[in-house]
């Protein structure tokens, strides 16, 4: 835990310290720092097509569909009650409960999560985190950020991070063997669940903006429950400079 905070506080000063070393004609509201995730994201890009993505691939070739999805279940399942403290942290009592009892059916008749028997039974799923905890608490999200390996973030999400990682039972269980190679798993199957984002990349024009944008807006989304505000004025005028752009080239 003691490590984890540290490399928070080591995280956070490290991104306002660069913050001051950009000049602010290169910054944005959202953001600021963009020189440097530009950087990140190049990096992340080049381990990711070595490493990840091919093992994504792979993983998607040879196992079968039922077989990736009780994967992805059982993931689901390890953070459901850190979902529901989240939840009740939010005052959202109802669907706090719900989480808790998602996750006692589905650990016991889903098999220790392989089968979302719940969600066939009408308990759908409430995910939260502790970065959404904190917006629903009055923290602002902060600059758009980069974080090496681990991808987009808002500095809030970043920040909170850790508590997202200590409040998953896999850091807690003690059998290293079993532990890391279920770590393994869930890193595969997060970066299988977004093969589907890599062909909205590839066919932009601007890949780092298209995915910080399509990033802010699903996590707005995510905080706001799915009512967001409405508030799509930077958006417009992205998707209007994409347009002038294909227009001037055709």
């Amino acid at each position: 835990m003691r490590i984890l905070a540290a490399g928070a506080a080591v995280l956070l000063a490290s991104l306002l310290g660069a913050c001051a070393s950009i000049p602010e004609d290169q910054r944005t509201d959202s953001d600021p720092w963009e020189p440097l995730n530009r950087t990140l994201y190049g990096v992340n890009t080049a381990i990711d097509t070595v490493s990840l993505k091919p093992l994504a691939k792979g993983y998607d070739a040879i196992l079968p569909r039922p077989v990736r999805n009780s994967v992805s279940n059982f993931m689901d399942n390890l953070i459901t009650p850190a979902s529901a403290i989240n939840n009740f942290l939010q005052g959202k009592p109802s669907s706090g409960f719900a989480e808790f009892g998602r996750f006692l059916i589905n650990s016991t008749v889903g098999i220790g999560g392989l089968f979302d028997v719940a969600a066939a039974g009408g308990l759908e799923a409430s995910p939260e985190d502790f970065g959404q905890t904190a917006a629903v608490w009055g923290v602002p999200s902060g600059p758009y950020v980069m974080l090496p390996l681990l991808g987009p973030r808002t500095l809030r999400d970043a920040v909170m991070l850790p508590l997202d990682i200590l409040s998953n039972p896999l850091y807690h269980y003690e059998v290293t063997s079993v532990r890391d190679k279920l770590t393994v798993l869930r890193i595969i199957d997060l970066r299988y669940r977004l093969l589907a984002i890599d062909k909205l990349l590839e066919s932009s024009k601007d890949r780092y903006i298209t995915l910080r944008e399509s990033y802010l807006q699903n996590r707005e989304y995510e905080v706001y429950d799915g009512y967001p505000p409405e508030d799509d004025e930077f958006l417009d005028e992205f998707l209007e400079d994409e347009y002038s752009e294909e227009g001037a080239s055709n």
